[in-house]
């Protein structure tokens, strides 16, 4: 019998329990990425020691240090953690509540709309407005798109296969649409939109971790506590509704939060692929598919793939700076192939 440990409030307001091997599993990716936080940020074209990295995060590094690693280095690898959480949180999410294990932000149209956005701002605004307001441009057109595809969706309410299959078609109109302006808009623009198409965080700030921060310390709590809503719709819409759940109603907040998690992780990062759609697989290989035991894990291993292909793009190909998108593609499609042959031989 698998042992439970019970997580509740003091006024019993928040109550759920999580497995004991669940715990396990979140220590040890807690550990993996503070060790591969501590290496990333001694790895760059000036090596620095993890003692000398943990002297300066707490104040007491040379001046040299404090600027490579407190100005250049740790904004960047803060903002790889939390993006990467928000993408496996994202997908975890909508796996969830569309019940099929290949939904992500990039798959249904969430990060096609901030990609659309995106490249419209760097074609048409770059020059008379400031580029800070780029990831403002980006999450508001993954929440436009995402209210676009819920309203053609929904027909006397939204069922996971049209939510999907509509998300599908919108985002191959946002994909054709970026193109599109990729070839009209001039040289310049469009190697600036390309390296944010394929995703990366080059280049992060104080403030792009700030402006982030919020999402996460929001969002992902708010999706454990509705973890118990995500377990109730994977029964389906009709056994749900017997118990008495508004489904409906779950569905859109869900989505909503999902979109709120994937919307800021894209208006910071680019339009990284793969972590919403691997992480959540990853993290069933490793726990029970509980929604209180797969956010937390999903989310940690969101962050420690984002951080891993950032530290390799950044750091093994000096003097140049590959963006992260390039190595989570090259991580998620081996992925997929393994599990495509893995299942074939069941």
């Amino acid at each position: 019998m698998k042992q439970l440990l019970a997580i509740r409030s003091k006024k019993g307001t928040v109550s759920f329990l999580i497995q004991t091997k669940t715990v396990i599993v979140i220590a040890v990716l807690l550990i993996l990425i503070f060790v591969c936080f501590v290496l990333s940020t001694g790895l760059g074209n000036k090596f620095t020691s993890p003692v000398q990295v943990l002297q300066t995060i707490l104040g007491q590094g040379t001046p040299q240090n404090a600027l490579i690693i407190g100005t250049l280095r740790l904004p960047r690898i803060i903002a790889a953690v939390l993006v990467g959480a928000a993408l496996g949180v994202s997908g975890a999410i909508l796996q969830g509540i569309i019940r099929n294990p290949l939904a992500s932000p990039d798959v249904i149209g969430i990060t096609g709309g901030a990609s659309f956005a995106a490249v419209a701002f760097i074609t048409y605004f770059a020059g008379t407005v400031n580029i800070q307001w780029l990831p403002l441009a980006a999450f508001v057109g993954a929440g436009l798109v995402s209210v676009i595809i819920y309203l053609l969706a929904w027909n006397k309410g939204v069922t996971p296969t049209r939510l999907v299959l509509v998300g599908i078609g919108i985002s191959a109109i946002m994909s054709s649409l970026t193109m599109l302006m990729l070839v009209l808009s001039p040289i310049k623009a469009a190697g600036r939109a390309f390296v944010w198409l394929t995703g990366s965080i080059y280049g992060t700030s104080w403030e792009n971790v700030y402006a982030m921060l919020p999402w996460v310390i929001i969002f992902i709590p708010l999706t454990l506590y509705y973890s118990r809503l995500v377990d109730i719709q994977a029964l389906g819409d009709d056994l749900a509704r017997g118990l008495g759940a508004p489904v409906q109603l779950h569905r859109c907040m869900l989505l909503l939060v999902s979109v709120a998690l994937a919307g800021s992780a894209v208006a910071i990062a680019g339009a990284i692929g793969f972590i919403g759609l691997i992480a959540p697989h990853i993290a069933r290989k490793l726990v029970s598919s509980t929604f209180v035991d797969l956010i937390p894990v999903s989310a940690l291993i969101g962050s420690l793939l984002l951080l891993i292909a950032d530290t390799v793009g950044r750091t093994v190909f000096l003097p140049l700076d590959i963006p992260a998108g390039v190595f989570t593609a090259g991580i998620g499609a081996p992925f997929f192939i393994f599990l495509l042959f893995k299942n074939r031989n069941k």
